[in-house]
């Protein structure tokens, strides 16, 4: 795989000039990722083509399975937020004209009928593919400056916060989002007590998902309601958040003051400011509900998606709580620095890489752990895997010398990736992971 020579604002122009010419007279087949990254980069995309008044579908999907792609229609395509772990594939279809805007991990050679943009090949740049897809459509139109904070939203989505530098700092000025310093404890804007039960990231031993221990937590740091109510996150003054802060790492005295306290990013949506990790959490929640239309009309603020959006959120909370419980109580195959949960059917798989990203900040591992978490649907096996803190092993590559030997799909980055196997295959798989984890840890 060849590294890109120019950078990536001038690939992204060039890139987004040859879209222009070539959709002219056709209609573009959309195929975006169902997290809150890819519904963002789908909202931003669909907003700005219905500006050029180009013809195009939308199909939102959770993985881009090998049949899904050799069953598109051969019509101009272009893929947000995935395809770039699946160039093989795209190099057999029928397809011709291909455009992807992605920023995971690419490990093989890309097609020459293939227009990429991808952070990856530019001195794998930290940003989000929904701030790629905003700057990509600033370029067919600089009136698209108006979804800059959907690009932001995305960023948040996918934990790229922490990773700001210059491009994204000029698209969080072009969003015009309000940003603070805080307790990251979401959301921000609302009670307390409510944004401490339902708190998984971080994780709060005994405090999440119980009521009992928030309420004891909120006593201990002389926290009290005012006329029935609590006070949120943004309405404590600098010593009811030291406070609350202390309260905190009592209960976890693994976690690190910078991991808990950070920026606070505010985006206005249906003219109110909201918390982005909030908006973010809905999104997720309602395409892990199979609710995709309804994440994505909250993004483009239709109405009618708000009321249903905090529906299916509330629903969703009540499904994780239970998940991460089922999780902290399971069986478990514990090794040298990697843990596995088989949920298969306690779980939904559309949860199961949230939860192994709960795990993962939880401060319940060690720095470099491996958590791999698995659940069924269908007749196959949904696997995630994520690293604990930023230094360790490469979860992909793990992933990808085992699925290299027994089939099946595989995607994502080093600290966070996942794939899908035939539920056939499970046994031969937790055999070949074992191994390989095992080895891993002989070669650090």
């Amino acid at each position: 795989m060849k590294k890109e020579e120019i950078n990536l604002k001038e690939k992204i122009k060039s890139v987004a000039k040859e879209f222009l010419e070539k959709s002219k007279d056709k209609e573009i087949q959309i195929i975006s990722h169902f997290d809150t990254d890819g519904i963002a980069a789908a909202a931003i995309m669909v907003s700005a083509l219905k500006k050029l008044d180009r013809k195009f579908s939308l199909k939102i999907v959770k993985s881009l399975e090998e049949q899904f792609i050799y069953d598109l229609p051969n019509k101009l395509t272009l893929f947000l937020d995935l395809a770039s772990g699946s160039l093989n594939h795209l190099k057999e279809s029928k397809l011709e004209e291909i455009f992807i805007i992605d920023h995971h991990e690419i490990i093989s050679e890309i097609p020459e009928k293939i227009r990429i943009i991808n952070s990856e090949l530019h001195d794998k740049q930290k940003i989000s593919a929904s701030c790629l897809t905003y700057l990509f459509c600033k370029e067919l139109n600089e009136s698209n400056k108006e979804f800059a904070k959907l690009g932001i939203l995305g960023m948040i989505g996918d934990m790229l916060e922490k990773e700001i530098d210059k491009l994204n700092n000029g698209i969080l000025e072009d969003g015009e989002i309000k940003r603070k310093r805080g307790l990251l404890i979401y959301p921000s804007t609302r009670p307390i007590n409510r944004a401490l039960e339902f708190s998984s990231s971080p994780y709060i031993p005994n405090v999440t998902g119980n009521i009992k221990g928030v309420l004891e937590l909120l006593r201990e740091v002389e926290l009290a309601p005012k006329d029935g109510r609590y006070k949120s996150i943004v309405e404590l003054n600098s010593e009811e958040m030291e406070k609350l802060v202390t309260g905190i790492m009592l209960r976890n005295p693994k976690a690190k003051n910078k991991e808990i306290i950070g920026d606070i990013f505010l985006i206005k949506l249906f003219n109110k400011l909201e918390d982005a990790r909030e908006l973010s959490a809905k999104i997720n929640a309602c395409s892990r509900f199979g609710e995709s239309s309804i994440a994505l009309q909250l993004c483009l603020e239709i109405p009618s998606a708000k009321k249903r959006a905090e529906t299916i959120h509330a629903k969703y909370k009540q499904e994780l709580i239970s998940g991460l419980n089922y999780a902290s109580n399971a069986e478990k195959i514990l090794g040298n620095k990697f843990v596995i949960i088989n949920a298969k059917n306690h779980v939904k798989d559309t949860m199961i890489g949230t939860i192994a990203s709960i795990l993962s900040n939880s401060s319940l591992y060690e720095e470099g752990t491996i958590i791999i978490t698995m659940a069924y649907y269908e007749n196959k096996v949904k696997i995630s895997s994520r690293i604990v803190g930023r230094n360790g092993r490469n979860a992909r590559e793990i992933l990808n010398s085992v699925i290299e030997k027994i089939g099946g799909e595989v995607g994502g980055h080093k600290n966070a990736a996942g794939c899908i196997i035939s539920q056939k295959k499970e046994k031969e798989f937790l055999d070949f992971l074992k191994k390989n984890l095992e080895l891993e840890t002989i070669k650090i």
